[in-house]
């Protein structure tokens, strides 16, 4: 990456690899082993701390506001896929999102945990260790439980989400670069 915003910091000599075009917005921290694909942003406040183990998160996915993602530094990483919608607040530890799934404002994601493509984490939900969101299926609740079927509908939102996470985030890019030319 050719400019930083926020904190981009190495750990054990790791520096963090984030594509061109990603929006780190200012507050926030990256750290050590995490990579960051094409078009993904990371919004104000958050922490990526991937110190024992590695955090991989692919293109197009929002990283909302507040938002925490670290590892376990015994068994695992954190995985997240493409085009993906994180919400405000959200908590992920050593767990693993596959690309078009969902995870709600102020939901937590723990150790070993999957959220399968197209499942949904509804927001303040805790998904306890080890459990897995199949896709098509929201869960809720703290510790979070199958709730329902997602209908197409809603499934088809995720794209709604990114694509406006994205374009937003470019936005941003652009006038943070303006700043900095003046």
């Amino acid at each position: 990456m050719t400019q930083y915003h926020g904190n981009i910091l190495p750990y054990k000599g790791k520096w963090p690899k984030i594509a061109d075009d990603v929006f780190i917005a200012p507050g926030a921290s990256v750290i050590g082993d995490v990579e960051i694909g094409a078009g993904s942003s990371i919004w104000f406040n958050c922490v990526l701390r991937g110190d024992d183990n590695p955090i991989r998160i692919g293109e197009r996915v929002n990283v909302q506001d507040g938002t925490v993602i670290h590892v376990h530094s015994l068994f695992q990483g954190t995985y997240i896929g493409n085009d993906i919608t994180i919400g405000h607040m959200a908590l992920l530890h050593a767990c693993t999102l596959e690309d078009k799934c969902f995870v709600g404002m102020g939901s937590i994601v723990l150790d070993k945990c999957r959220v399968e493509t197209h499942g949904m984490l509804a927001g303040g939900a805790m998904l306890t260790p080890g459990k897995t969101v199949k896709g098509g299926e929201m869960w809720g609740g703290r510790p979070a439980k199958p709730m329902r079927a997602l209908s197409d509908a809603e499934i088809a939102n995720f794209d709604v989400s990114v694509a406006g996470y994205c374009e937003r985030a470019g936005e941003f890019r652009d006038e943070l670069a303006a700043l900095a030319d003046k």
